[in-house]
């Protein structure tokens, strides 16, 4: 690890390069879910394949396909996938990042435009993508880029795989990665995913547990059309009526769901688990500052964390075909549907979740003896991810972190999904690290998303020294 210290000093020495390096790309508004802004993230892909390449990277585009949007058809952003360095003798590495952001606009609140990097006299970069997600995908080009200067060899051999639409779903990534886990992935040793945060803001952070998502869409249909409330109002079982009475009758003010069995498959805690909570960087305070109000549901910490991360949840998002604009509207809407997801962990069975979920919903909508339709619809059960913080994948990461930060890092589990996370697990049957470089308050997929000029170059200098730890290790 002694050449490390010169890696570290040349990161020193480039800060404002690289915040101009991640200038230029905040500028590419590659926002996914824009069918308008579709050429800029095919650019936003190019440019990080040209600027790999040119370090002497090995680069393969694949075209994951077309979707169809509001009637028009268009092709998918590339996934860049590219290896840096193929001696036998090195461990290598698989990293993943994305580079699609979400929408953005200067009227939505910004401090400034939001595809302009501007560096805070209190040190925040704000821009698009600054902190999700490219941030941490310059990190591993600056990091490699920062080895040839020093005449350095990176000590792995690095293989990486980007995507332009993990904002919007990371259609088509599933299929390439299946396709590729014995051609472009093979020889793999781990992996390692810089997308996610940390607990708080003060001290870094490892994750290794993720919450699945079960998503369902309730339909409610009664009369063939809408009708005038002061005429058919106490004459007819209204949908939005039932939709609300049933929405109710999924989880409790506190949290807690009503959804019979649902907590029956939940692992049980252990002494081991309970400890692991000692220490954390995270408080009430914080949290309830963050929020811009005490809405906190639990008295303590460790138990918001527990519901952060390890029970399950169910949250209600919105109601689609019900009257929504400003004004009045005397309207009973024939047909709506609501939307709520449930977070699941470990060891609940996404399809034993829809189960009882579905079983639920038909036994209350048959005690309101409605004669309207009701539905229950899933529309995605993707499954929770665990992993052993012991393994030597996170060891090294944990070395590193001390190495750059002095400090350990928190372990920490995410209530989150990050569905590529398992998807690499499952298909290339090696360990998968979460590497986080931003900070709690960054504000992900928020106004005025940033990340903090200490994050950033010193996240450079710890994903350099994770694959000298790396290449150290005994896998």
């Amino acid at each position: 690890m002694a050449n490390v210290e010169k890696y570290f000093d040349l990161v020193d020495q480039n800060q404002q390069r690289f915040i101009e390096t991640l200038r230029e790309a905040v500028a590419i508004p590659s926002v996914s879910g824009d069918v308008a802004r579709r050429g800029d993230v095919v650019r936003m892909g190019e440019w990080l394949q040209a600027r790999w390449e040119a370090l002497g990277a090995t680069c393969k585009r694949v075209e994951p396909g077309k979707q169809t949007v509001e009637g028009t058809t268009i092709d998918l952003p590339p996934v860049i996938l590219g290896q840096y360095g193929t001696d036998p003798r090195k461990k290598t590495v698989l990293v993943y990042g994305h580079y699609d952001v979400q929408p953005a606009l200067l009227s939505d609140g910004w401090e400034s435009d939001p595809f302009t990097l501007v560096e805070k006299e209190d040190g925040r970069l704000v821009g698009r993508g600054s902190t999700d997600d490219k941030g941490p995908v310059l990190g591993w080009l600056l990091c490699a880029e920062t080895h040839k200067e020093a005449g350095m060899e990176l000590p792995v051999n690095l293989k990486f795989c980007f995507e332009g639409m993990e904002e919007s779903g990371s259609e088509g990534l599933d299929a390439i990665i299946q396709a590729e886990a014995k051609g472009w992935f093979k020889g793999t040793d781990v992996v390692c995913i810089s997308d996610n945060y940390w607990l708080g803001t003060a001290k870094p952070c490892l994750t290794h547990g993720l919450r699945g998502v079960s998503y369902f869409h309730l339909e409610v249909e009664g009369p063939g059309a809408d009708l005038h409330s002061g005429v058919f109002g106490g004459t007819v079982h209204e949908p939005m009526v039932d939709l609300v009475l049933l929405l109710a009758k999924l989880v409790d003010s506190n949290g807690r769901i009503l959804v019979p069995g649902i907590y029956d498959q939940v692992a049980p805690e252990t002494d081991a688990e309970e400890r692991s909570y000692e220490g954390l960087e995270f408080s009430h305070a914080a949290l309830a500052t963050d929020l811009k109000r005490d809405v906190i549901i639990h008295s303590d910490e460790r138990t918001t964390l527990k519901h952060r991360w390890r029970f399950p949840t169910l949250s209600v998002h919105g109601v689609e075909g019900a009257f929504h604009s400003s004004g009045d509207k005397t309207v009973i809407p024939a047909k709506v549907r609501g939307k709520f997801s449930l977070r699941t962990v470990p060891n609940m069975d996404p399809a034993r979740v829809a189960e009882l979920v579905t079983k639920h919903l038909n036994s209350e909508f048959a005690k309101l003896g409605s004669k309207n339709v009701m539905r229950v619809i899933e529309t995605h059960g993707g499954r929770w991810w665990y992993s052993s913080p012991d393994h030597p994948n996170f060891l090294a990461a944990s070395a590193a972190t001390e190495k750059v930060y002095g400090v350990k890092p928190d372990l920490t589990r995410e209530g989150g999904s990050i569905p590529v996370t398992l998807t690499f697990e499952e298909n290339l049957n090696v360990n998968v690290l979460l590497l986080p470089m931003g900070a709690a308050d960054d504000g992900a997929h928020s106004i005025n998303e940033k990340i903090d000029r200490r994050n950033y170059i010193q996240g450079i200098k710890l994903l350099g020294a994770y694959l000298h730890e790396v290449a150290q290790t005994d896998m």
